[in-house]
């Protein structure tokens, strides 16, 4: 089958969008061009964002291509499907501009994930994979009867019927991604890293899956949710594959990047930069000394509240207490170059405590956020326990909600951002 694969092109005007709006490599697309191809499907893959084209010059790439499949990504790479935009209206702009010219259409994402129908009815397309997308997507494309595909949602004579899910991939022996030439060298961001300009290509890599926490703001639970690390070789020939294309920082997408001795080992020797995100309790101070020798100059840790109530209320299972966590912040500020202490708007921290802990912080040298309000988004315990289980405007909830609760937002918003109706103008009702 002729497969076309497609990132559309990201615009986050009027957005609450919390992550990063650079291009980042499409891994969920590359994950599954690797599957397709390995069983003999011919690919195209496309990156709207990354190559600065329009979704109407991608569309009729993929007409020309002759797709029988067309399968395009609701979130901005795989890096943050927790954090999306809660809106739909650019991947329906690609749809739009493709018509019927790229055969069936599928949609891959957390929307469809957490919200088939609503997903479906808005984007217009045939079909949205529930969860991981990869091998679901391989499933589509071998089977002969798609009402025999796990893990999918589509329309049965007007009527919305959903094949179970979400799908997990197994992924742990996921081969080595490869990416065009063209493409690493566009590539020019370093995301979150803030200890020296870029000095070569920048790429996002995964060394795990999942988390084995729950914390109750993590948008997760219906998709990269189970935890599961990579086996080393293949993802160690893929970070050779990319250093041999000059690039010389790696940002690891990892959900939560865990202690990994023979992984920090065998980075040691590569001379090659990276970032993680990650909890410090869970690091002992002899490996944050490894991660530091390791390549790694910036770390992104969980804190989120200087309350133990606090961190119960998010569920957070924390290990060590406030005085203890500054410490362990500090001592990784020893090794690596940048650290940042995330924090979470809660009504139990007092403004002045907070500002004189952030203080304290950046006189050693570690950042920390002011803190942002939470966005209930549908895939989290927090959505649930407000509302109980997502549905088919459950995104329209959250954002009311959350539009309703603050006046001022993370630091990246310097406009209001819109109503989801008005972002969503052009998506189907």
């Amino acid at each position: 089958m002729r497969v076309a694969l497609v990132n559309p092109a990201w615009d986050y005007t009027g957005s609450i969008y919390f992550g990063c709006r650079e291009p980042h490599l499409p891994l969920e697309l590359g994950c599954t061009r690797l599957l397709l191809e390995g069983k003999g499907h011919d690919v195209l893959m496309l990156d709207a964002h990354l190559c600065g084209q329009s979704n109407a010059t991608v569309a009729d790439a993929v007409a020309d291509f002759g797709a029988a499949m067309t399968v395009v990504t609701t979130a901005p790479t795989y890096l943050f499907w927790r954090c999306a935009p809660p809106e739909l209206r650019v991947p329906r702009d690609f749809l739009l501009a493709l018509g019927h010219r790229g055969g069936r259409t599928v949609a891959v994402g957390p929307h469809g994930s957490t919200t088939p129908g609503a997903a479906l009815r808005k984007l217009g397309c045939d079909i949205v994979v529930r969860g991981e997308c990869e091998e679901v997507v391989l499933a589509l494309a071998e089977a002969q009867d798609i009402r025999s595909v796990p893990c999918i949602a589509h329309a049965v004579e007007g009527r919305l019927r959903v094949n179970g899910g979400p799908a997990a991939a197994r992924f742990t022996d996921l081969p080595a991604l490869h990416w065009p030439a063209d493409w690493i060298a566009r590539h020019t961001h370093h995301h979150h890293r803030f200890d020296a300009p870029a000095d070569g290509p920048g790429a996002e890599v995964e060394a795990s899956r999942g988390c084995p926490y729950h914390c109750s703001f993590c948008a997760k639970i219906d998709f990269r949710d189970r935890y599961r690390r990579r086996d080393l070789t293949p993802l160690l020939e893929e970070v050779d594959a990319l250093r041999a294309q000059g690039v010389t920082y790696l940002y690891f997408i990892d959900e939560i990047f865990l202690p990994n001795r023979a992984l920090l080992e065998a980075m040691a020797g590569r001379g090659l930069k990276f970032g993680v995100q990650t909890r410090l309790d869970l690091w002992k101070p002899e490996m944050l000394e490894l991660l530091g020798r390791a390549g790694c100059v910036s770390i992104e840790a969980g804190v989120e509240s200087l309350t133990p109530e606090g961190r119960a209320a998010l569920d957070k299972d924390c290990r060590l207490d406030t005085d203890a966590l500054t410490a362990r912040l500090l001592h990784a500020r020893r090794f690596v170059p940048f650290v940042q202490a995330n924090l979470i708007r809660m009504d139990g921290d007092e403004a002045d405590h907070v500002a004189e802990w952030r203080a304290g912080l950046a006189r050693e040298g570690v950042w920390a956020n002011d803190p942002v309000p939470l966005y209930p988004y549908p895939s989290s315990p927090d959505y649930r326990r407000l509302w109980g289980m997502p549905d088919d405007v459950a995104w329209e909830r959250a954002h009311a909600h959350y539009l309703g609760q603050f006046e001022a937002f993370s630091d990246i918003q310097e406009e209001r951002p819109l109503p989801l109706p008005a972002l969503e103008s052009a998506c189907a009702r």
